[in-house]
């Protein structure tokens, strides 16, 4: 199976964060944020996975016939914190039974400028705890990779500090598109395969 194919099976999009109301603007949910809105796409309320570490949305995404339904999904988020996320997803591979090549992580990239995007399949963690726990728990890297850009921290703010703070006023003000075009990324990625989505989403 190449990245590129398109099929039926089942995929398993994770949306990295942190849980629960005092994390829920911050930079590092960016993942949480586009899970959101496929979730609304599909008209859906997330749910609590009977393995109690994750909350989940099944469905279809928008296929690239009109009329026709798009492959199916399972939206993800875990209700640990993400330095933990990579057991929950695990889990949801394994019982959805879902490869590493369909499954997408969503996740907040400080090398990428801020309203900017990049997909891609596989690579390492560059010190994102999420995906360095996704790749120890599914055994590899090989997974698909939503990479929305924050920036990287003005003057001498700590990493740490910068991904846990909230979108500053005018981030704020194009966060919707941003969110939007990554959730028409995904929706892309599973219907038409990487090489379509790089093309058109890849700044």
């Amino acid at each position: 199976m190449t990245s590129d194919s398109v099929t039926d099976g089942v995929w398993l999009v994770v949306g990295l964060g942190n849980p629960g109301p005092t994390y829920a603007g911050h930079r590092h949910n960016i993942g949480y944020l586009v899970t959101d809105e496929l979730a609304n796409r599909l008209g859906s309320k997330w749910r609590a996975h009977k393995s109690g570490r994750a909350d989940v949305v099944e469905g279809r995404l928008r296929g690239t016939t009109p009329g026709v339904p798009g492959p199916r999904v399972v939206l993800a988020r875990s209700r640990t914190y993400m330095n933990e996320s990579g057991g929950p997803v695990k889990a949801l591979a394994t019982f959805y039974k879902v490869p590493p090549d369909h499954v997408i992580a969503i996740h907040d990239e400080l090398d990428i400028a801020f309203d900017t995007m990049r997909v891609k399949l596989g690579g390492g963690d560059n010190g994102h705890n999420g995906l360095k726990s996704m790749r120890s728990s599914l055994g590899t890297g090989d997974f698909h990779r939503v990479r929305v850009g924050i920036g990287r921290p003005p003057g001498r703010q700590e990493v740490h500090d910068f991904v846990l703070s909230s979108f500053s006023s005018t981030e704020r003000k194009v966060l919707p598109f941003v969110v939007d075009t990554a959730a028409d990324a995904i929706e892309t990625l599973v219907a038409e395969g990487l090489e379509k989505t790089q093309q058109r989403f890849n700044s």
